[in-house]
């Protein structure tokens, strides 16, 4: 039954340290309780469907690779969900969190409250928090659990409180369902900022759901979404958790955590799965060096007591537990493997995530004894949302083949349901909503541009972006940039591209938004000389606190060179960068003009003249030290200016019709501005 709460039971909740008190689902019953999970994670408001997938790369559809559905879609996620509720009256649905944040604009435009009322519609009953919750910051955050409009200077915004998935139209419900932060501590209080977990109840025996996200929160948000809040160890926030909930007689207990890790060929690991399936857990999900991968070395100092862990954050898809297949790559094998996590006692306990978007559903069935109250066994398995049934037809390489009825992906992704109705709604009201400006033309480009970087680091998205971002801040009055940065992890997939493949291709806002929706702002800055070598130093793991590889995007005119340096273990070290070299150049023109003889910033990986100043631009999110870039925190003389969607569509004017379109091979760009020696 869905998650419901009395307002005098929450205040008593929260009082308790938030935590929410259980919900009778079914009176007790002899022999071993049936419980259902369904679970989900980082949908980032992904209100339609992201597209096609497949449960791996093996088999042919009309002698093309992979047996790919269309998959997803709030309307099919809430028709499956139904279908599996309907299996099992003790059903609970939950989430891993990054149900928000980083969206596409249907759901962006209106604040994220579509994806809230899709989800509860869809009957969400929990889920953790991610990093991407915290993205507009905790304030922001409780608005969209406990319901209310956007206000600004004190008015409501007219993006917000549409109602078109509330109560009434002009209204916003807020979240039915909770989330969960555990190891999320407000700094004001001393306590979590949401409830640290959530309890079910099944034939009179509680399940605990112990909910959050990865205590590298801080290093992944703008850090002014993160103001206020300690991010604590996940390991040890559950583990301080279970004589908690044991004290309260609960034995089932279960892990929704925001953290996760990718399926890998271990290398020099010996015969194994040679493709990744859904339901697959290749190389135990450890990293390709056979260390662990960041969830596993959480659950290897998990509790005993803790039955099952479901993450995400990776949007990747794995099964790690009885069910676990491995799928040789021509598709002729296909093997059980029993496996699973060791917790801090060795035992193995399942692990599993849902990849993002909506793509796929975990439907786990659990048995627990009533007499003990504790998980008997765990069987989970990982569902494609196949849209609908597809009809065999000829190949027709101009529209994309399709997958016929009886396909096993099809097949095995449930049987045929019919998209629910009212959730359909909802999504065609916001996508009407949203049209006008989706669909608007911001400029015509000759080919396509992906957020796929080549073995420097460089993408052809991150150029442009750089670029947009120093014209917007290059004048003088705006900030009198000479060079821009831009962060990796912000240029979002796919990328600008023709989903039919076909060019020149016109731009729309739509498209533009999907590689830009974080509504960042800009910030110029002053750097010396050696600050640049040293934030691009920054950039590789072990440098200045850095922990993973982060090759920034550079603007035109800017061009450095870097290699692995010698005797470095695991590519640690500062000494990656070897020249520098900034050439001035006019962005503000079409096509760019050079304005300046070149200046070498580093030769040979000596800084020519540390104390010469640049005027840099930079997001806000970098500028305040996120991905680890903590060196820009130190730049001087800072300058706000325009949000970065703004700062692109005004660069990308300059090359709608009758204007020439863009090109990404022009020789004016500069390119290639990265080099790995």
């Amino acid at each position: 039954m869905p998650f419901c709460l009395r307002p005098a039971a929450l205040a008593l909740a929260l009082s308790a340290c938030f935590a929410i008190p259980a919900v009778q689902a079914q009176n007790s019953v002899a022999g071993p309780i049936s419980v259902k999970i369904v679970a989900f994670n980082d949908y980032h408001g992904n209100l339609e469907s992201p597209g096609t997938f497949g449960p791996n790369t093996v088999g042919t559809i009309n002698s093309k690779a992979g047996n790919r559905p269309d998959v997803g879609g709030a309307e099919y996620l809430a028709a499956y969900v139904a279908a599996m509720r309907a299996k099992n009256p003790n059903t609970v649905v939950v989430g891993a969190g990054d149900l928000i944040g980083a969206t596409p604009l249907i759901s962006a435009l209106f604040f994220d409250e579509p994806a809230v009322e899709t989800l509860n519609k869809i009957g969400l009953d929990f889920s953790s928090v991610g990093n991407h919750e915290f993205d507009k910051g905790k304030d922001e955050l409780r608005r969209l659990q406990n319901g209310g409009c956007k206000l600004n200077a004190g008015v409501p915004d007219p993006n917000s409180c549409k109602g078109f998935g509330s109560s009434a139209p002009g209204t916003f419900d807020g979240a039915k369902f909770k989330w969960l932060s555990a190891n999320v501590i407000d700094n004001a209080t001393g306590r979590s900022l949401l409830p640290p977990y959530g309890v079910k109840m099944f034939g009179g025996v509680k399940i605990a759901f112990i909910g959050m996200t990865l205590k590298g929160t801080p290093g992944i948000v703008t850090p002014t979404g993160v103001a206020g809040l300690t991010f604590n160890d996940e390991a040890d926030t559950v583990n301080a958790l279970v004589p908690r909930l044991r004290a309260q007689g609960i034995e089932s207990i279960v892990v929704l955590v925001h953290q996760g890790g990718f399926q890998n060929t271990i290398t020099g690991g010996g015969t194994q799965p040679t493709t990744s399936d859904i339901n697959g857990c290749t190389g135990d999900v450890k990293n390709s060096d056979g260390s662990d991968s960041d969830i596993r070395a959480i659950v290897k100092r998990l509790d005993n007591a803790v039955d099952l862990v479901i993450s995400a954050h990776t949007h990747a898809a794995y099964n790690c537990s009885k069910n676990t297949v491995d799928v040789s790559a021509n598709g002729a094998t296909t093997t059980a493997r029993p496996t699973g996590m060791p917790n801090k006692t060795g035992r193995l306990i399942p692990v599993t995530s849902a990849s993002a978007f909506g793509r796929i559903l975990t439907e786990i069935d659990l048995q627990i004894d009533p007499v003990t109250r504790d998980v008997i066994d765990v069987s989970p398995t990982n569902v494609l949302v196949a849209r609908n049934k597809r009809v065999a037809q000829a190949a027709d390489s101009s529209k994309g083949d399709v997958v016929p009825a009886t396909d096993p992906v099809v097949v095995a992704a449930q049987a045929y349901v019919a998209a629910n109705p009212d959730v359909a709604n909802v999504v065609a009201a916001y996508k009407a909503a949203q049209a006008p400006l989706a669909n608007k033309v911001i400029a015509t480009i000759t080919s396509g541009m992906t957020n796929t970087a080549n073995g420097a680091g460089e993408m052809e998205a991150g150029d442009l972006i750089a670029d947009a971002q120093l014209q917007a801040t290059q004048p003088a009055s705006l900030g009198g940039a000479q060079i821009a940065f831009m962060n990796a992890g912000g240029v979002r997939s796919p990328g600008f591209l023709n989903s039919a493949g076909t060019y020149p291709y016109d731009l729309t806002y739509g498209n533009a938004f999907t590689v830009q929706p974080f509504g960042n702002s800009l910030v110029t800055m002053t750097l010396t000389a050696q600050q640049i070598k040293t934030v691009l130093e920054q950039q590789f793991p072990g440098c200045l606190g850095q922990t993973a590889q982060r090759v920034m995007q550079i603007s035109n005119g800017l061009k450095y060179s870097w290699k692995v340096p010698s005797g470095a273990t695991n590519n640690a070290g500062c000494n990656y960068i070897q020249d520098v070299t900034f050439t001035p150049t006019d962005v503000t023109v079409y096509p760019p003009a050079i304005t300046g003889p070149a200046d070498n910033i580093v030769i040979g990986g000596v800084v020519q003249n540390p104390t010469k100043t640049y005027r840099v631009t930079v997001n806000n999110f970098m500028a305040t030290g996120g991905d680890g870039f903590t060196t820009l925190i130190g730049g001087t003389s800072q300058l706000g200016g325009a949000q970065d969607i703004d700062a692109l569509t005004a660069y990308l004017a300059g090359y709608k019709a009758p204007a020439a379109a863009y090109n990404p091979a022009d020789a004016v760009l500069g390119k290639p501005r990265i080099t790995k020696n």
